[in-house]
């Protein structure tokens, strides 16, 4: 039974096996900051709106709880199934995109990595849920926020015991919520991430409540652009298995001076790091310009065969992916066409949802449709590709 902080060390690995990681992860710091430049940002924030959705979508199918991309979208413009298990999943999705708000508004008062934190994120979640959407397979339910006051045991892991949780969580945050760089920063992030999980706080929502932790430390490095959750879902066995190996006690004089494994800690580190690599590299090139602009003129060019867009409202659009919202008059002088056949491919276009306006007059911005994505941002949400 772990009653003691010392029998969670180490927190981190020894400086010196932590070079060649602290390479790594300033060279993720850095190309995640160049995907600010990639669009404006008007469209940075619409693509922060759809990877909310995304993250939703991927921190329950880790879960075992996710529904369709389609039927979240649904669920964010109040049109719940009339199955109920369903709907309830619709509601599940909905809390968590709220609660990733809240989180990230939280992160601007509450240091991320302080471990009170993870009581915000559990209770950002659980609070929006009724009693029967937060009602285990067991028949418990679960009480947002409420570090849990039995023992538990999960797979071949027993978390420490209840009582002593408020040790364990102080010591927590004395280490991980100093300040670092950044690129010693993502590193703690990530061996957080496991510690947190170790830990167990909850009776239930433990993983949920701890990639929404994790979301909001990483942050001021993502900047909402792109998700570890995306990573880490498409191999749940391998994101699982690597947390079970961290678990693991010290193998011998050679592993470290700590009582669990920094071996382990390491490899978990290890893969954190090539999950975040993966997604960098990869929301790095949707977001080229270059290669954006192909993909507007493809699905302008899926419209158009459908009768129901021109091909003219190819540049309009990829302008204002790239320079931002224009107005109407703008967009419609850029389709090169006279203006009540202009006006008619702008109201096409916003029908298509390839642009959006917050009124009938308001300036045009780009928009990430739900019906485009496979060729805007292909395999977003897909787990083999």
């Amino acid at each position: 039974m772990y009653e003691s902080p010392h029998q969670f060390l180490p927190l981190q690995p020894a400086e010196h096996r932590l070079e060649t990681y602290r390479e790594r992860a300033s060279i993720i710091v850095n190309r995640a900051a160049e995907l600010g430049g990639q669009a404006h940002s008007v469209t940075r924030e619409a693509l922060r709106e759809l990877l909310r959705s995304m993250n939703s979508y991927y921190s329950n199918r880790i879960e075992g709880q996710s529904t369709t991309p389609k039927n979240i979208d649904a669920a964010l413009h109040q049109n719940f199934s009339t199955r109920p298990e369903i709907a309830r999943l619709q509601r599940i999705a909905v809390a968590h995109i709220e609660a990733e708000k809240e989180v990230e508004r939280q992160a601007m008062t509450v240091q991320p990595l302080d471990a009170r934190f993870i009581t915000l994120a559990h209770g950002a979640l659980y609070s929006r849920l009724g009693p029967a959407d937060r009602t285990t397979r067991d028949g418990l339910v679960v009480e947002p926020a409420m570090l849990r006051q039995m023992d538990v045991t999960v797979g071949r892991h027993n978390p420490p015991a209840w009582q002593s949780l408020p040790r364990f969580m102080d010591t927590f945050t004395e280490h991980y919520s100093r300040p670092r760089p950044a690129d010693s920063q993502l590193i703690a992030i990530a061996c957080a991430h496991h510690r947190m999980a170790w830990l167990h706080p909850f009776v239930d929502g433990n993983g949920r409540a701890t990639r929404l932790q994790t979301h909001a430390a990483m942050w001021p490095i993502t900047r909402g652009l792109w998700s570890v959750n995306r990573g880490l879902a498409r191999g749940v066995e391998e994101y699982y298995g690597h947390l079970a190996a961290a678990d693991a006690p010290r193998q011998g004089d050679l592993d470290g001076r700590g009582n669990l494994t920094q071996k382990g800690l390491i490899e978990w580190v290890d893969y954190f790091l090539r999950v975040c690599e993966d997604q960098v590299a990869y929301m790095s090139s949707m977001l080229a310009l270059d290669s954006m602009k192909t993909k507007i003129k493809a699905a302008v060019q899926i419209e158009a065969a459908k009768g129901l867009l021109r091909e003219e409202a190819v540049l309009p659009i990829y302008h204002v992916f790239a320079a931002g919202p224009a107005s109407r008059g703008e967009f419609i002088q850029m389709t090169g066409l006279g203006e009540r056949t202009g006006r008619s491919v702008l109201s096409a276009a916003l029908k298509c949802g390839l642009v959006a306006s917050e009124t009938s007059r308001a300036p045009v911005r780009f928009a990430f449709p739900l019906d485009a994505l496979p060729v805007l941002l292909p395999a977003l949400y897909g787990i083999g590709e």
